[in-house]
């Protein structure tokens, strides 16, 4: 008999972040008994409300080690990628405490571009954009000559604020060399010099058990600070979903090339084995970042873990028990398990400190959050109680969801949520609009139109 349906379920969360309380959410829904600990770096009413929590540092693999000692989990959730990297599922389950989150040998998959991208060539798997892996500064200048255009990443985790593009972040080839150099200087294992795309992003995120990928729906982020897309990039200020699983710009088709390449990932990914050459499984969460171009799908790259803020956008239309789900993950049957969301559109907006990502402020007081209802989810994130009111951490503070039959309806609920609140902080209000989905559909009719000017123009040369 199963043990996690016989008596209460224990289970442990480790993260820091909204995607934390989303988290905690979504269990604290099922109807089973349990108990949730939560393993946070900050202490607030959204996880104090639904779990029992102990304040530490979530990626310091002794202290997660000895929380866990102490209050025996039957099975542990990690939330953000940085536990996942230290190695903290190792520690777990050599304690016999199974994990939804991947060892660190897997866990890779996010923790070094490098490894993603040499996985998806030896393994043949599509979507793979140009590419060069540098291990010193030897050859990167030839090759920036080379693509003309170009996008730089660090390989390792960079909290979504690493990349730099070419034409926006880097006006001219000796910014990028410099910003090479920097990299290598800071002490970053390898550089990756890759293509610049044009097209729109999305996410898709599946669940994993090591042998069977359950899917979810398409969710759109915007990682720039400020409306219109300006400014700097961000952890993310926001996301949405559409009731009928896909995004305006986002044929069916392209889903299921995203369905595809996330499979043949999860099938790439047993061939990792650990020291003695026994099996990984890859049990967790796999997250591709992909793009839409005039060359088709592409990865942009892969995370280990949900999506934060695209985790908001999933989970609260989630019908199927999460622990059932989660319990699937480890025991490797999620091929036996129905897993189904309610049709509704979905609307995420992070309200962020002034001066947020880069001089964030701190240490200040956030006022009048709103509650929870059927139709609007409130997850706290970098909000911290512990001197006996609200107060600002310096990271995205508050994420608003509103959920609605309609994509309009579901932006509007999440915009008064948002603008409820009080305090130095800000939000992004076009996210979701009419106004910038049109943005995104006009962006990409213009990327097709000029394949096709361009068919035409090879057709009659």
């Amino acid at each position: 008999m199963n043990k996690f349906l016989t008596t209460t379920t224990k289970i442990l969360v480790i993260g820091k972040s909204g995607r934390n309380d989303c988290i905690v959410d979504s269990l604290a829904r099922s109807k089973r008994p349990k108990q949730i600990f939560v393993f946070s770096d900050v202490a607030n009413e959204g996880l104090r409300s639904k779990a029992i929590v102990r304040k530490g540092q979530s990626d310091d693999v002794r202290q997660v080690a000895d929380y866990a000692a102490e209050i025996q989990p039957d099975f542990a959730v990690i939330g953000p990628e940085e536990p996942l990297a230290s190695g903290v599922v190792d520690r777990l389950e050599k304690m016999g405490i199974p994990c939804v989150g991947p060892r660190e040998k897997l866990a890779r998959l996010e923790s070094s571009k490098a490894f993603t991208r040499k996985l998806l060539s030896d393994h043949k798997i599509p979507g793979n954009p140009e590419h060069r892996i540098f291990r010193s500064m030897d050859g990167i200048e030839k090759y920036l000559n080379i693509l003309e255009t170009f996008v730089i990443k660090p390989d390792g985790l960079t909290s979504g604020k690493g990349v730099q593009v070419f034409g926006e972040h880097l006006k001219t080839k000796e910014q990028a060399l410099s910003y090479c150099r920097e990299l290598f200087a800071s002490k970053q294992s390898a550089v990756i010099v890759e293509e610049k795309l044009d097209g729109e992003e999305f996410s898709f995120q599946s669940f994993c058990d090591g042998d069977h990928v359950v899917h979810t729906f398409p969710v759109q982020d915007h990682k720039r600070a400020y409306e219109g897309d300006k400014g700097p990039n961000t952890g993310g200020m926001g996301s949405y979903s559409c009731e009928d699983f896909l995004l305006p710009f986002l044929s069916a088709e392209l889903v299921r090339e995203a369905c595809n390449i996330n499979e043949l990932v999860c099938k790439a990914l047993k061939t990792i084995s650990d020291e003695e050459g026994s099996n990984l499984p890859y049990k967790g969460i796999l997250y591709g970042g992909f793009m839409v171009t005039k060359k088709g799908l592409r990865v942009i790259e892969y995370n280990a873990r949900f999506g934060d803020p695209e985790v908001m956008n999933v989970l609260p239309l989630l019908e199927t028990d999460f622990i059932d789900i989660c319990e699937a993950i480890i025991n490797g049957t999620l091929d036996k398990l129905h897993i189904r969301y309610k049709r509704k559109a979905t609307v995420c907006k992070y309200v962020v400190p002034e001066g947020y990502p880069s001089q964030p402020a701190k240490g200040v007081l956030i006022y009048d959050i709103p509650k929870s209802t059927n139709n609007l989810r409130v997850f706290y994130a970098a909000i911290d109680d512990e001197s006996g009111a609200n107060t600002l951490t310096g990271s995205r503070a508050l994420a608003v969801v509103g959920i609605a039959d309609t994509l309009p309806e579901a932006e509007r609920i999440a915009e008064d949520a948002a603008c409820s609140v009080r305090g130095k902080i800000f939000h992004r209000r076009d996210i979701g609009t009419a106004k910038l989905v049109q943005k995104r559909i006009d962006h990409m009719s213009a990327v097709f139109s000029s394949v096709d000017e361009l068919a035409h123009a090879s057709e009659h040369a």
